[in-house]
């Protein structure tokens, strides 16, 4: 068990990663606070707020640079939203949460190993489905609280949906909101007193995540490329959901 100096480190440098490839690292925080004994009806609100701390600013430096592309960005993101909320909603038990949380870090871990370059091909016809899985991504955020954005992107890359810049700003936007549905979703299903609860204990937390988040997206790609920050990433996600499911 890890106490907060130790978990604020490991939340550090959980956002300088994730922030690096443009995800928020909501379903990394739960797990690392899963593994130091938290009250798992607490995880998704604390890895939410964090979510949110990380991928503010960057959903607002990509708009201000005028690379999101609103139309795309808000339809996925409005189909998954309500779901979002619906997943915050819905009660789950200790073990299937867990389950739930360790299957998903597994698969983002992997999602992560996706190919990211997009290029100036016609999109493939995978686009077209696209929103119909951006509700069950909403409500899986909602649930488990992630923000999703670690499942769409790389949908978004195999399906030729837009530019490498484009998907990032996408990614953010729906990370964003999704943690936001989610986060209301969970604090009407527990309490409004998981906020103050969640806040006392995660002050450092979220402090650290903002500094990682803030040194990931904007010095990380320099010092290194793009794909050993996306290994190391999908070898973090991985290791800690394994760890989840299996107990290592």
């Amino acid at each position: 068990m890890m106490g907060i100096p130790a978990l604020a480190a490991a939340f550090f440098a959980t956002a300088l990663l994730y922030a690096s490839v443009g995800f928020g690292g909501g379903s990394t925080y739960s797990a690392l606070l899963a593994l130091s004994g938290f009250d798992y009806r607490l995880l998704p609100v604390l890895a939410l707020l964090c979510n949110i701390a990380v991928v503010a600013g960057s959903t607002v430096r990509f708009a201000r640079a005028r690379a999101t592309p609103w139309k795309g960005a808000l339809l996925l993101t409005g189909l998954a939203a309500p779901a979002a909320l619906v997943g915050g909603l819905t009660p789950i038990g200790e073990g299937a949460f867990f389950t739930l949380l360790g299957g998903s870090l597994v698969l983002a871990g992997v999602a992560l190993f996706v190919p990211q370059s997009v290029g100036e091909a016609e999109p493939h016809r995978l686009a077209k489905a696209l929103p119909f899985a951006a509700v069950p991504l909403g409500f899986l955020s909602g649930l488990v609280g992630i923000g999703g954005g670690i499942f769409l992107a790389p949908l978004l890359h195999l399906s030729r949906w837009n530019n490498t810049r484009a998907i990032a700003a996408t990614a953010s936007v729906f990370i964003l909101v999704n943690s936001v549905f989610g986060l209301a979703g969970q604090l009407i299903k527990n309490g409004p007193d998981r906020l103050s609860e969640a806040a006392a204990i995660g002050l450092p937390l979220m402090i650290a995540v903002v500094i990682g988040g803030q040194i990931g997206s904007f010095l990380a790609l320099r010092m290194f490329t793009p794909q050993l920050i996306r290994w190391l990433t999908a070898a973090l996600t991985s290791w800690v959901g394994l760890r989840l499911l299996f107990g290592l």
